[in-house]
């Protein structure tokens, strides 16, 4: 079961999932139009799902679909960092409160299943030292990175007390197919559209804050490794690619692969400035060191699949 099955990440883990033999997949999302969840990114693959339409805030909704599961992937969450300084109390309820009640729902209909928890690798802040990895300590900036990094310490208290099979992942930057193109959610697919729309891809400053980018499929191979990986329970793993560019970078290359639009560089808006991460390299060597996963593609190659499954029936 994908928990926020319609939403980026859930529509690509869908597709991947659906390259194994003999599961049935059920997605469940709320298809809040505020987080741009649409049921329009299962359109391709929908007679081959079983689709529940609900949120996980509702308790009676949870006590029917969590048992029965063997594996659940909760990547259900508002996801926006400016909205969540805009609706502090809305985020805290979804990403803290609904974390709680899928946990809660595990350990009362179905504590066997192992659960995979989506989080943000921003829930350690700036970076203090050239690398930051499990060790690093943690200084959110913004009520969404503060939320996900509470609900990381669920997982872990839920697996050591009540023996729940739980597995954290923290991802980076994801870009590819059934991004959304709004700028709250992630700069990335953001770029991608204003690149495919001929517009002007605006970059804060110098543009040469560093950032860790990963294409989507990446994510969705170790979300599904994690999900029986014997190493991982209990725990909490940077899953990012070893590419770092600047932001500069990643809107040229944007702009070259789709061959389309122009980069102009703008000052900083003062919010954005203050929770601002600045140049940010982390690694996933403790992952890679106990799974051998890495991620398959670089950054234009990501970009290179993402123009053809844009462009393609995926």
């Amino acid at each position: 079961m994908i928990l926020g099955g319609a939403g980026f990440l859930g529509a690509n883990l869908v597709r991947r999932l659906l390259q194994e033999p003999d599961f049935e997949i059920t997605v469940v999302d709320s298809l809040d139009p505020r987080f741009l969840s649409t049921e329009e990114n299962l359109k391709k693959v929908r007679e081959k799902i079983e689709f529940i339409k609900g949120n996980i805030l509702d308790e009676a909704l949870l006590k029917k679909i969590i048992p029965g599961k063997d594996v659940i992937f909760q990547l259900a969450a508002q996801s926006s960092h400016p909205y969540s300084l805009e609706h502090p109390i809305e985020d805290a309820e979804i990403n803290c409160l609904g974390n709680l009640r899928v946990l809660e729902a595990l350990k009362a209909y179905n504590p066997q299943a192992r659960i995979v928890f989506s989080s943000s690798s921003t829930a350690v802040g700036r970076a203090v030292g050239d690398v930051i990895d499990e060790a690093h300590g943690e200084k959110p900036l913004d009520i969404y990175s503060a939320n996900k990094s509470v609900a990381e310490k669920y997982y872990r208290i839920y697996h050591r007390v009540y023996d729940i099979p739980t597995v954290v992942l923290r991802f980076a930057n994801l870009y590819g197919p059934f991004g959304k193109f709004d700028p709250a959610f992630g700069f990335v697919n953001y770029f991608i559209h204003l690149a495919k729309s001929g517009k002007p891809i605006q970059i804060y400053g110098e543009g040469d804050q560093t950032r860790n980018v990963m294409f989507a499929e990446d994510a969705a191979d170790i979300l599904w490794l994690a999900a029986s990986h014997p190493k991982l329970l209990g725990e909490t793993f940077f899953a990012a690619s070893q590419e770092h560019h600047s932001v500069k970078e990643i809107a040229q290359a944007i702009v070259e692969v789709f061959d389309q639009g122009r980069i102009e560089q703008i000052p900083w808006p003062d919010v954005r400035k203050r929770i601002e991460i600045e140049k940010v390299i982390i690694s996933s060597a403790k992952l890679h060191y106990l799974t051998g996963w890495k991620p398959k593609y670089s950054l234009r190659q990501g970009l290179e699949l993402t123009k053809q499954r844009m462009e393609g029936n995926f």
